[in-house]
């Protein structure tokens, strides 16, 4: 049966291989086709994206809507109205030597990507990569992730009829269906998720020397300098905070905050605000609450579950911290200088667990930071111009946000994507487009005019030649030519 089903998989593998050899995926009329397809799965599943999204995670339908399905209709709607600027071809400046040499820059296809996705957004992150992989006219096979079935099932079966079968392929599975399908040969390799999984990843691509797109996580802090002295403006912020830890997936998301740096001084005052602005947004018995997704399964509660138990831990728990295994359910939970060697402070939590890190200043943050590897995001609440500078200029990271949360992620102007261990790549927008292309150079020229000293035989006239060419002056190879210009002797020694 096993061996049916590698054959099977080899099968449809080689039939989306073989498409993109027939060059169609090339025309922009195929690319359109197809984005047009998304589209309208996109909006005519939309109670059945729901659906899925409950059952795998307990997403709310407007959580669901506002990280999955809405910024997929903005994505597929960008890409279509921008396909045919993101297709042109290019011109490329030459120096005036080359005056009668044209070039240009021109995108094409990679040809068979393989897409891998995760599972806390099971829906946008399979459609956002396929959306650059489509545009930029290659095939594609998506492999959605076992730990989110119901949205697996839902693309599985659901997708196919909307878009060509033929060039677009949905391969259902788990781990052992991932590492099959990574023996394979494939133009490019787009993996979201863990980087325990990216390292095997990459050992896989490397053995074909296929290019990869890592995009994983870490551990993202949020510094937290000072809150406007406006009530409103402080209220929105603490909203902006605690939506990006507790309401988006339950913490189960790699841009979110993982935990908090904030000064001694400033940290009690913090520490209620943060208690009062969660239970205003998730109420008094959050566990009954529709607004906070679940856990994704056991082995991840219970992973979450012995972070918290780890000695010294529970002790610095002075919010929520109760949890219910049969619902999957954990309440949003604030802790205050839990030990920094202890495992929720060196791995990633992805999960409803806020560590707060007090600091004598805040200044400390920035080699805080700088100790541990690289984040996909950084969060600093300033309003102290100086001490945003300082973080810009003295830290690393995918990307860095000042005063908000997580908006990085639905802007399709910016690019996403992590450094260092946070992930390789990015995409987005016209990056997505460029993730799956490869500007080809283009370059026609006409026999003349012809530079002869670059042939040999060779001497020293051709050399001085060569020195003045190199450094575009054009006044001495004029010189040179007409032979008032005398060439360098060469070193008797050489």
């Amino acid at each position: 049966m096993e061996k049916e089903k590698e054959r099977d998989m080899e099968r449809e593998i080689e039939q989306a291989r073989m498409y993109f050899r027939c060059g169609k995926t090339k025309e922009a009329s195929w690319r359109k086709l197809q984005l047009e397809g998304l589209l309208k799965f996109v909006a005519e599943r939309e109670d059945d994206i729901f659906r899925a999204l409950k059952h795998d995670l307990g997403k709310h339908p407007l959580e669901s809507y506002r990280d999955e399905v809405g910024p997929l209709f903005k994505d597929i709607n960008v890409a279509l109205d921008s396909l045919t600027s993101w297709m042109l071809r290019k011109r490329i400046k030459l120096p005036i030597v080359g005056f009668s040499t044209t070039a240009e820059l021109v995108p094409e296809p990679l040809g068979l990507v393989l897409i891998i996705s995760s599972w806390n957004f099971p829906l946008g992150l399979s459609l956002e990569p396929l959306i650059g992989a489509i545009a930029a006219g290659n095939t594609a096979v998506l492999k959605p992730s076992e730990l989110a079935p119901a949205t697996s099932a839902l693309l599985a079966d659901a997708l196919p009829a909307y878009v060509d079968n033929e060039a677009i392929k949905v391969i259902q599975g788990g781990a052992d269906v991932g590492q099959l399908l990574l023996q394979f040969k494939w133009d490019k390799i787009f993996f979201t998720g863990s980087k325990q999984v990216a390292h095997m990843v990459m050992t896989a691509a490397a053995k074909h020397l296929t290019p990869v797109t890592l995009e994983l996580g870490g551990k993202c802090p949020a510094i937290i300098d000072s809150l406007s002295s406006w009530r409103f403006e402080r209220k929105i912020l603490l909203k902006r905070i605690i939506s990006a830890k507790f309401g988006t997936c339950s913490g189960q998301v790699c841009l979110g905050i993982d935990y908090m740096l904030v000064e001694d001084k400033f940290a009690p005052a913090l520490i209620e605000l943060l208690k009062a602005t969660t239970q205003e947004m998730f109420g008094e018995n959050p566990r009954e609450s529709f607004n906070v997704a679940r856990i994704i399964n056991k082995d991840h509660f219970d992973r979450l579950k012995r972070l918290l138990d780890e000695d010294g831990v529970q002790a610095s728990v002075v919010y929520g911290g109760s949890m219910d295994e049969d619902k999957l359910y954990i309440e949003p939970t604030i802790l205050v200088d839990p030990p920094l060697n202890a495992a929720i402070m060196t791995e990633e939590i992805f999960g409803p667990l806020l560590p707060i890190i007090r600091l004598k200043n805040i200044e400390g943050s920035i080699e805080f930071i700088n100790s541990r590897p690289k984040a996909l995001t950084i969060y600093c609440f300033s309003t102290n111009d100086k001490f945003m500078r300082k973080v810009a200029t003295d830290t690393s990271s995918g990307s860095l946000v000042f005063n908000d949360t997580v908006v990085q992620y639905a802007a399709e102007t910016v690019p996403f994507g992590g450094v260092g261990e946070s992930g390789m790549g990015r995409y987005h927008g016209k990056f997505s487009f460029d993730t799956f292309s490869h500007e080809k150079p283009v370059i026609r020229r006409p026999c003349l005019p012809d530079f002869w000293f670059r042939y040999p035989p060779w001497n020293n006239y051709k050399l001085e030649l060569f020195r003045l060419f190199f450094i575009f002056d054009y006044l001495g190879i004029v010189l040179a030519v007409l032979g008032l210009k005398k060439p360098r002797p060469l070193s008797k020694s050489i």
